[in-house]
């Protein structure tokens, strides 16, 4: 049967399981979305931005477990998606992106809305196409979706000339890859595996810091016998929230720059620690020359690049987390160290990372808090980045996998708001709420529309401090508080929730927190908070930049008198 180039984009999404598509029209994909109305099975949502589009497959692909997919026009559209592809690509998300170019006669002559957009994301992208062929274009599908979800997940970019969507060619859809060069390696090695398990049984003071490669993996129940059966405490890194249940008796929260000051004291003491699925980027690390210098690590790690990148690895394991993990327990011992429990526990004491001072303003971590309070840890938080995000991560208790969503090695400000998008489409019987600063929130506010247009109840809480958070927390530390360009003059976002047609409430009392939640919670449809809170709230504990782990600054003594308990949250027997 002889199909357009159109066509065979969505007949190969249809094969590919695709139910959902985030995108924006124009010139250059005008066939595709020609043809899409063909196809009643492709939900397409239409985003305000195609940065919305980019964070929303991103977000929908975490949240779901499946590959996201958004589309772009070529030129300024295709240049919009760059934000998205490098967020996704630095946190391992799978996407597919496809963007329109202009006809082929044209490629290379500066034609209206030319850009090499596969040159352009080349550094960014797992792998990317230019279509020059259309009889190569079922093929390019299904390699792309294959490539996006296997090994390490990543975004593959699919460029498309607009003569390549109308041509026509005979259409016949690959059953499998032929892919020789590409051989994700899923199972670790034995001996690897075994001298791993020699350490972890032969280990004082064993420590597994857990990463975003186990909840790709899905390794959730081998990570939890390993941590119980040789009694090994377990700290995260940011996106490995979520691996490990928060609630257990063996959590010791997030490591790193902002992350629990027991849990960094307990890497600069470890004898063995156990890597899975982490990057050991600087924000976890630190002063790399100066990370667990007692500890013998062993890193667990389906992307061999990372192995070795950052920092030495006494022994290497290249695999799928689940894969290896499964392997690896059947050696392991049951085991306690209770001297080693014991120390933990009186660094939790002594450092209460979590506890949250009593205040007459209204602080960000109590909202966070009643959140979790009220959700009662029942919901997908989506954060920007900053002190938000920070706190959501500090304050939250997750005790379920892909519960916390955030822009992770990026940093990107404005993921928040289309990120929630995605999750929410991805988990429509899920509470989605959106932990927003005040600056992030409006580099990507129009997709308030979005939400609107597609009835999505997504819940807003929008953390407002009147500054750009966390860079005022540097100017303020670091730059003897000259808070240029940081004091940030917003409007009234319940006025503009009010004109997309959304509800909102502004809350400046503690008081009123608790209320304002279960009124957002009761609403069917999308609510927006505007939680006016204390302007100069610092985010800690919090690691100086090329410091050491152990060279944490803590909140202030003024700051200690607590309103909650100082461990995290309270934590369940094994």
């Amino acid at each position: 049967m002889k199909m357009t180039g159109a066509q065979i984009i969505c007949e190969g999404l249809v094969k590919e399981g695709v139910e959902v598509i985030f995108g924006f029209p124009g010139g250059a994909v005008l066939p595709l979305y020609d043809t899409l109305a063909r196809y009643p099975q492709l939900r397409h949502i239409l985003v305000r931005h195609e940065q919305g589009a980019a964070h929303a497959a991103d977000s929908y692909a975490r949240a779901t477990g499946k590959v996201g997919v958004c589309i772009a026009t070529s030129g300024p559209g295709a240049t919009n998606l760059v934000t998205g592809i490098a967020n996704a690509h630095l946190d391992s998300s799978p996407v597919v992106a496809i963007t329109g170019q202009v006809a082929r006669p044209f490629i290379g002559k500066d034609a209206f809305q030319e850009v090499d957009i596969s040159g352009i994301t080349l550094p960014i992208t797992k792998h990317n196409y230019l279509v020059l062929d259309v009889g190569s274009l079922a093929k390019i599908v299904k390699e792309a979706f294959y490539l996006a979800r296997t090994g390490r997940p990543g975004p593959i970019l699919i460029d498309v000339p607009r003569d390549v969507f109308i041509e026509q060619t005979e259409f016949n859809y690959p059953s499998q890859v032929d892919l020789p060069g590409y051989k994700p390696t899923l199972q670790g090695h034995p001996a690897q595996i075994k001298k791993a398990a020699k350490l972890i049984n032969e280990a004082q003071r064993p420590l597994i810091i857990g990463g975003r490669g186990i909840i790709i993996s899905g390794a959730y129940a081998e990570l939890k016998q390993l941590a119980e059966t040789a009694q090994i405490p377990v700290i995260t890194t940011l996106l490995g929230i979520g691996c490990f249940p928060e609630s257990h008796i063996l959590s010791f929260g997030m490591l790193g720059m902002h992350g629990m000051a027991y849990a960094n004291m307990a890497v600069a003491a470890a004898d063995v620690i156990i890597a899975i699925g982490m990057r050991f980027d600087d924000r976890a690390t630190g002063k790399v020359s100066e990370f667990a210098p007692h500890a013998s690590i062993i890193h667990i790690d389906i992307d061999p690049a990372e192995i070795g990148k950052n920092v030495p690895v006494v022994v290497p394991i290249v695999g799928d987390a689940k894969l290896v993990l499964n392997a690896l327990n059947k050696l392991i011992i049951s085991t306690e160290h209770i001297d080693w429990f014991q120390q933990l526990e009186g660094w939790r004491r002594e450092h209460p990372s979590t506890a949250i001072r009593d205040c007459e303003g209204l602080l960000p971590q109590l909202v966070i808090r009643k959140i979790y309070e009220v959700t009662q840890g029942e919901a997908i938080i989506v954060t920007g980045v900053g002190q938000n995000q920070m706190w959501a991560a500090q304050h939250y208790c997750y005790d379920k996998p892909n519960s916390l969503i955030s822009s992770g090695g990026l940093g990107t400000m404005g993921f928040e708001l289309p990120a929630a998008i995605g999750a929410k489409v991805g988990c429509p019987d899920t509470t989605v709420w959106c932990i927003a600063g005040d600056g992030g929130f409006q580099m990507t506010i129009q997709e308030l529309a979005t939400i609107v247009q597609e009835k999505l109840a997504v819940k807003i809480a929008i953390i407002n401090n009147a500054y750009l958070g966390m860079v005022r927390q540097w100017q303020e530390l670091f730059y003897g508080r000259r808070y240029v360009a940081t004091p940030l003059s917003s409007p009234d976002f319940v006025k503009i929730a009010e004109a997309y047609g959304i509800p909102g409430l502004r809350v400046r009392h503690k008081e009123e927190v608790v209320p304002a939640i279960e009124q957002a919670m009761a609403e069917r449809g999308p609510f927006l908070i505007d939680f006016v809170v204390e302007p100069e709230e610092n985010v800690y504990p919090m690691v100086v930049p090329g410091a050491a782990l152990t060279e944490v600054l803590e909140a202030p003594k003024k700051e200690a008198k607590a309103v909650s308990d100082s461990a995290k949250l309270p934590v369940s027997n094994i």
